[in-house]
């Protein structure tokens, strides 16, 4: 690799640290530290909440999905921007009443303390397991990428580890100082970095086919590459319109609605109207999003047809091939840059919803006359922790097989239903109360399993599988087991404000 290619991705990375430290220097107290004093503009909310669910697996495994395919994947993007819109219009007003820092902060005074904490450590253990695993990911390919524009005979085993602990460890600095100030304004400037890394790239897969894009258009039109639509109604197929518009809408319904990662995005607007603005424009922005990384695959596979590659890339390789074999000196250094930007903006904000779920969720419950300064120094010191159990689940996965790997970023996506159905249940009944939301809570979990890993069943369809079992389940329970919702004024918020 070029001392240019490696300058750019060390001057980006300490970048990423200091506007990390400086711009959270300020923040004061728990609200500044976990909502930066709720006065964060909308657009940076949003950006923000677009590049935290951006992976640098998203990254280079969405180009190769039209690469071996077509743009079908983009029908999941609408069932984005419609759920969306439901989250802002059904579960952000919840959010907004009283101040508070989590979103099962709600199911405590839904349903009592004991069903908040369950939420609190059911997204703990799943988001440290899926941040780790994304991180895993994130450095295999860049250690495939780094020893393949190198001259050694064969690597030296600790790229991988090596590559992991450099980009936890940085991001562990950063969203230790700065708090979510310094992961949101961070996530501005890394999906500035990817989107940018991303036209580069497109220009120049363009410029090196033969006849440019008028060739790309041409053949890929041909080969049906340009296909967006499958109104199949085959459950087992993952990129159909069903599954996109139905099952995607519910699966990004609770990882939007639901998960502390987004949620404390959105108490950091300014308002409830911002946060919504931010919301539902990010929905826009990721479509937008996908059909760039899909154009590059649909633009690669024109171009390995005219100048076939020296051997045949493997499945979600094809755009690491790319980058390897034709990206110039500083180029080769930005797109570097941008994979390591998405999966630092991912991992920094599950450090800062990680920590902020256990210390109102878990520790404030247990030890409510914890004064202000003692609570920041807990909060930061969980940070590092998250940080250290995330690195420590990224390199255990080096000696795990990959259908482990898989299986376990599976149980992470389909928990989000779970949660959902939680949520749905407090408002959509009554009479449920901590029993029939426990039970329900244990029915979603076996039923998503086996729907998961005992059937051909699309992933898209667990989180709709997970919360209406839930419903279901819950509200029959309330039949047999009535119980009225917990006294509002019995569950006050961890800043004394009552919620309602």
């Amino acid at each position: 690799m070029h001392p240019i290619d490696l300058g750019i991705i060390v001057i980006y990375v300490i970048g990423c640290t200091v506007l990390g430290a400086r711009l959270g220097s300020n923040s004061e107290g728990l609200k500044g530290y976990f909502l930066g004093e709720s006065n964060l503009p909308w657009w940076a909310v949003m950006i923000s909440i677009v590049a935290t669910e951006t992976s640098a697996v998203t990254f280079l495994s969405v180009p190769g999905i039209a690469y071996r395919g077509n743009m079908t994947f983009l029908q999941l993007a609408l069932g984005y921007i419609l759920a969306r819109v439901v989250v802002a219009l059904v579960l952000l007003p919840p959010y907004f009443k009283g101040e508070i820092f989590t979103a099962y902060q709600v199911l405590q005074a839904r349903f009592g303390g004991s069903t908040q904490k369950a939420a609190s450590v059911l997204f703990l253990v799943t988001r440290t397991l899926a941040s780790g695993l994304r991180l895993f990911l994130a450095a295999k390919v860049l250690r495939q990428m780094y020893l393949a524009t190198q001259n050694y005979p064969a690597p030296s085993g600790w790229e991988l580890p090596g590559a992991i602990l450099a980009i936890g460890i940085i991001t562990i600095i950063y969203t230790y100082l700065g708090g979510i100030k310094a992961v949101v304004w961070t996530d501005v400037l890394q999906f500035f970095v990817y989107i940018l890394g991303g036209l580069i790239s497109l220009a120049i897969v363009i410029q090196q086919v033969p006849g440019g894009w008028a060739t790309i258009v041409q053949e890929a039109t041909a080969a049906n590459k340009f296909k967006v639509f499958d109104f199949s109604f085959d459950y087992t197929v993952v990129y159909g319109f069903w599954a996109g518009l139905i099952g995607a809408m519910v699966l990004d319904t609770g990882s939007h609605g639901v998960d502390q990662m987004m949620v404390q995005r959105y108490l950091s607007a300014r308002s409830q109207k911002q946060a919504a603005w931010a919301l539902i424009a990010s929905g826009w922005v990721i479509l937008a999003q996908f059909a760039l990384f899909l154009l590059i695959g649909v633009a690669l596979s024109v171009l390995d047809q005219h100048v076939p590659p020296p051997s045949l890339p493997g499945k979600d390789e094809e755009f690491a091939s790319f980058i390897i074999r034709y990206l110039p000196t500083g180029v080769l250094g930005l797109v570097i840059a941008a994979i390591l930007s998405v999966t630092m903006s991912t991992v920094s904000g599950a450090l800062s919803a990680s920590a902020s779920s256990t210390v109102n969720d878990l520790y404030r419950p247990l030890f409510p006359n914890t004064d202000e300064k003692r609570l920041l120094q807990i909060s930061k010191g969980l940070t590092a922790f998250w940080g250290i159990t995330q690195m420590a689940v990224a390199i255990g996965a080096i000696w795990l097989e990959k259908a482990v790997v898989d299986n376990a970023l599976a149980i992470a996506g389909f928990v989000t239903g779970i949660l959902l159905g939680l949520f749905l249940l407090g408002l959509l009944t009554r009479g449920a109360g901590q029993v029939a939301a426990f039970i329900g809570m244990i029915t979603g979990l076996i039923v998503v399993s086996i729907a998961a890993f005992g059937t051909k069943l699309a992933y898209p369809w667990y989180a709709l599988v997970g919360s209406t079992t839930v419903v279901l389940v819950g509200t029959a329970v309330s039949l047999i087991w009535p119980a009225a919702p917990a006294p509002m004024a019995s569950n006050p918020s961890p800043t004394g404000h009552e919620l309602t």
